[in-house]
């Protein structure tokens, strides 16, 4: 009986053993087949002559996915340079990527999933030819007419009586009283003349003419000469009048106080024609040449068409909004136009032909004008244009485009961000790089 149970567990311990034994086995031999086979997957190809891999241990990527044909690769964050071979990026640490040669081309193109455009918000206009340079609408500002001011003066020392214009922006007419100077040498001069013309010495007559000419040359008015010569009788105050009809502008003495010789008193302008500084773009400076027409129009009389005409265009350009300041001389029958206003202004140009495109989608790099052009199938390529100025929010294009294409107007920089992980539009901003050949060839 002992024996029995001896003979038993001797059996069990080596069924036992069997059984460690074979599982041992078979897991060792699939343990080696698991190491030949990544040894297969790491295992880098050969190099080719002047080839440049930044890591041989990487693991291969296939030479495409499904009937997608690899190109080179490169590193996303660096798309420059390109790779024949797959590996570690020698700038960043991390694996270089495949640019499929249905992404990308040559030519610097790019193609997109529809459903990145739609996402990126990607809007395309046309490209076509048509009429532009024709009328520009500026605005300007109201002013008066420099060129019709005149200043009233004093020529000698004197003292103020009395004022018949107190208020500025007081309208006056021609010929009207401003004010009564009190002048002591005034009064010298008449005495000096009378003097003469009763006196009957030789040459008295000349001297005489002398004497009056040199009142006139004082500031007395001729009227006042005249009814000196009338009534026999000097008077030291003379009653300055207005040379012209207008406003008064400008009011320099009051009441009592005393002048000086070459002292503005009175400044007068009219209103029958106003100046309009009117801001005019640089880019549409031609536009607005001297002696160009102009229609005006304002707030205050909206169904009133006044016609005028660029008078100067000024040497001065405002370097916050880039315009420049052209004087337009309107005529302003009624005074319908106050200094100050705001007047809306039609200039006449002439129109041509052009090719254009909405000003948005133009991008000016500084050294060169680039618009994204649209091929169609989720397809998008930089193309070098010629501008040839702007009208209104459209720019004319004289090479580069041709009529019937489309041209992306918002979302290029987003589509240039998204291709330059594929290097695609790097030309855009750089044309060396574009053009470099493959890194290491």
């Amino acid at each position: 009986m002992n024996a029995q149970k001896i003979w038993t567990a001797v059996a069990v311990a080596a069924a036992v053993a069997l059984a460690i034994g074979g599982a041992t086995y078979w897991w060792g031999s699939a343990h080696e087949a698991a190491r030949a086979d990544s040894a297969a997957i790491v295992r880098a190809p050969a190099p080719d002559s002047g080839a440049r891999v930044a890591d041989p241990t990487a693991p291969a990527a296939p030479a495409g996915t499904g009937n997608r044909r690899i190109l080179y690769w490169q590193d996303p964050m660096t798309p420059g340079p390109r790779f024949d071979k797959p590996g570690k990026s020698p700038f960043m640490d991390m694996q270089l990527v495949p640019v499929y040669a249905d992404e990308a081309s040559a030519t610097g193109g790019v193609s997109i999933s529809a459903r990145t455009v739609q996402n990126l918000g990607v809007r395309t206009a046309e490209v076509v030819q048509r009429d532009i340079g024709g009328a520009l609408a500026v605005v300007g500002a109201v002013a008066i007419d420099e060129r019709q001011a005149v200043v009233v003066q004093t020529r000698v020392a004197g003292y103020v009586e009395r004022l018949y214009v107190r208020a500025q922006y007081d309208a006056v007419r021609a010929g009207a009283p401003l004010a009564e100077i009190y002048a002591p040498d005034w009064l010298a001069a008449e005495e000096e003349y009378l003097a003469l013309k009763r006196s009957a010495l030789p040459a008295a007559n000349e001297l005489a003419a002398a004497a009056r000419q040199r009142l006139l040359l004082l500031g007395i008015p001729e009227a006042q000469v005249a009814r000196l010569e009338r009534e026999g009788r000097s008077n030291a105050r003379v009653t300055l009048h207005a040379p012209r009809s207008g406003i008064v502008w400008e009011i320099g003495v009051r009441e009592g106080q005393a002048v000086s010789p070459g002292m503005t008193l009175f400044r007068i302008g009219g209103l029958d024609t106003v100046w309009v500084n009117a801001e005019v773009p640089e880019r549409d400076a031609a536009l607005a040449s001297p002696g160009t027409l102009v229609e005006a129009r304002s707030a205050a009389a909206p169904s009133r068409v006044l016609k005028g005409r660029v008078s100067a265009l000024l040497p001065d350009v405002n370097p916050t909004t880039r315009t420049i300041k052209a004087r337009v001389e309107l005529a302003n029958p009624d005074g319908v136009l106050k200094p100050g206003m705001f007047a809306a202004l039609t200039l006449a140009g002439r129109a041509r032909s052009a090719l254009v495109v909405p000003s948005e989608s133009v991008i000016y790099t500084g050294r060169r004008n680039v618009v994204i052009l649209a091929e169609g199938d989720g397809r998008f390529r930089p193309v070098d244009v010629t501008v040839d100025g702007e009208s209104g929010d459209m720019t004319a294009i004289t090479q580069g485009l041709e009529a019937g294409q489309r041209v992306v107007v918002s979302g290029q920089f987003l589509i240039d961000s998204e291709a330059s992980l594929k290097g695609a539009l790097s030309r855009l901003n750089d044309p060396a790089i574009g053009a470099s050949p493959a890194a290491g060839k």
